[in-house]
């Protein structure tokens, strides 16, 4: 069983913006709410950010990335920094139902992967990376998503007591200029590709529809 919060939308006029630390707490209030319920199905949520954000992964040293006067959040999940500006965003809470995280993860980029698919968009795995960057999408576990072999979708998970908690950023287009200002480091511009830049005639509706049936497809029997 699956539920989607707050997305039932029939056109793009939908309340999904938020500030970066209210986006981030009711990620972790999911989470929460799944491990303090012990609930038995699998909660997604779809979301964007206003205005721009800096998020960093849950280990991660901030440095002097609030020095640019944009909103700096630190999220519960792992992985690098990430400039979160025009972008929709996914949070998948569910019980822990792989034990190895990369497995799990890999199921999860299915449910993305397939939700494409609807709009013929065809993705694929990303092939991993492991580099000395700061920045997030200069990186690829190797279950991220990747359209023609170029990095599309990153994502990073956290577990607390027997559950999960997934998010990813699915960017409509990137401040190439301002990424390599926050983070200080060129950005392989070769080696990433946008929404935007793979079609641009796609409604915020139309792929957060089609996303919900691809995650309905991949995990409508957890």
């Amino acid at each position: 069983m699956i539920y989607f919060m707050n997305v039932n939308f029939e056109s793009d006029n939908c309340n999904i913006v938020n500030d970066g630390k209210t986006n981030m707490k009711t990620d972790i209030d999911m989470l929460n709410f799944a491990v303090e319920n012990g609930i038995n199905y699998a909660i997604v949520r779809f979301y964007q950010w206003y205005p721009k954000c800096i998020s960093l992964g849950r280990n991660q040293k901030e440095n002097c990335y609030n020095n640019f006067n944009i909103d700096v959040v630190r999220r519960p999940s792992g992985g690098r920094a990430l400039l979160h500006d025009r972008e929709l965003t996914y949070c998948f809470v569910s019980k822990i139902f792989k034990d190895s995280i990369i497995e799990s993860y890999k199921d999860i980029s299915d449910a993305l992967i397939l939700g494409f698919e609807k709009l013929n968009i065809k993705l694929s795995y990303a092939k991993g990376e492991n580099k000395n960057f700061f920045y997030c999408m200069n990186i690829s576990s190797g279950a991220d998503v990747s359209y023609e072999g170029k990095k599309f979708i990153g994502s990073a998970q956290y577990r607390k007591k027997g559950y999960l908690l997934q998010h990813g950023s699915i960017p409509y287009c990137l401040d190439y200029d301002l990424i390599e200002k926050i983070f200080n480091q060129r950005v392989e511009k070769e080696k990433i590709i946008t929404l935007n830049e793979i079609r641009q005639d796609l409604s915020t509706g139309q792929i957060i529809d089609a996303l919900k049936e691809g995650f309905r497809e991949k995990f409508s029997q957890i």
